[in-house]
């Protein structure tokens, strides 16, 4: 584990290798944060780990060696539901990034209008009790009926509260995306328990998107994640129309199996094989729900 004199600590590789695969002209990353800096955006007093910084500079520094033209940045929980370190690197991209909020549910709807200037179009709701002290779900329903038009709803489980969510997530009356496929048992192959029942949540509806991401949290073989390529290609060739891809860059909660950046960007072409899937995977959906005004 690596951390600084404060005892905060570095969950990022500080060299990553130059990835084999080459992302399409206008790839994005639809699944990063920003840490800091703690000294303009302080970390949450309920903060479950306290990182070194990463900031804006650095993110796009990654993309740019990544070989990616813009960002979309979530909400990390350090920061709790204070979202100015987002909006800060939202406006420091020029344009390249948009966002995620993590609100209060008694927010305002001028400050949801205010998010949505500053480039947020979906807010997050985290069930990970590790990370988070209260899901309160019937104060998430109510702020999820009031949000903008054309924003939609991020929601982070593990598997096994998958089914008791249900009634939750089905009352969500805008699009949905899980980050990382409700993190499954990626050992249990294509056709375990925990992918087939993230299929039938799919199945529920037509606008529940993914994130085929973090094969570094999911597949604890290590890697090169044999097992996450196996289980995830197929959901990927299922319902291409609904995978996004991100780098979960700077790993919140890694510092002890740090992965390597650019080992998972070569991680796309074994989920997304051919050139159509990767422009779905990497441009056309991801654009679809964060910059709709592109795609008309």
């Amino acid at each position: 584990m690596s951390t600084d004199v404060d005892g905060r600590i570095r969950s990022w590789a500080e060299a990553p290798s130059q990835p084999r695969f080459v992302p399409p002209p206008g790839a994005i990353d639809a699944h990063c944060h920003v840490f800091g800096p703690a000294a303009l955006f302080p970390f949450s007093a309920k903060a479950k780990y306290l990182p070194e910084d990463a900031g804006p500079d650095m993110l796009f520094a990654l993309r740019d060696r990544l070989g990616f033209d813009r960002n979309v940045i979530v909400q990390a929980s350090c920061h709790g539901t204070d979202n100015a370190a987002t909006l800060d690197a939202i406006m420091r991209s020029e344009g390249k990034a948009r966002g995620v909020a993590v609100v209060d549910p008694a927010i305002a709807d001028a400050e949801l209008d205010r998010l949505h200037q500053g480039g947020i179009r979906g807010i997050r709701f985290n069930f990970l009790k590790r990370l988070v002290d209260d899901a309160p779900k019937d104060k998430f329903l109510d702020v999820a009926q009031r949000l903008p038009a054309g924003w939609h709803v991020v929601v982070y489980f593990e598997a096994d509260i998958l089914e008791e969510l249900r009634p939750f997530l089905d009352a969500i009356s805008v699009p949905l995306v899980i980050d990382h496929m409700g993190r499954p048992d990626v050992s249990q192959g294509p056709d375990g328990a925990d992918m087939r029942a993230f299929r039938r949540l799919l199945d529920s509806r037509d606008d529940i998107w993914f994130k085929a991401t973090c094969p570094d949290r999911l597949d604890p073989a290590g890697p090169p994640w044999d097992d996450f390529a196996a289980a995830v290609a197929p959901l990927v060739a299922d319902y291409p129309d609904r995978a996004l891809w991100g780098t979960d860059w700077p790993h919140p909660n890694m510092q002890d199996a740090i992965p390597d950046d650019g080992a998972l960007v070569d991680m796309i072409p074994r989920i997304a094989p051919t050139p159509e899937l990767q422009r779905k995977l990497l441009i056309d959906n991801p654009e679809r729900l964060y910059w709709p005004d592109i795609t008309g």
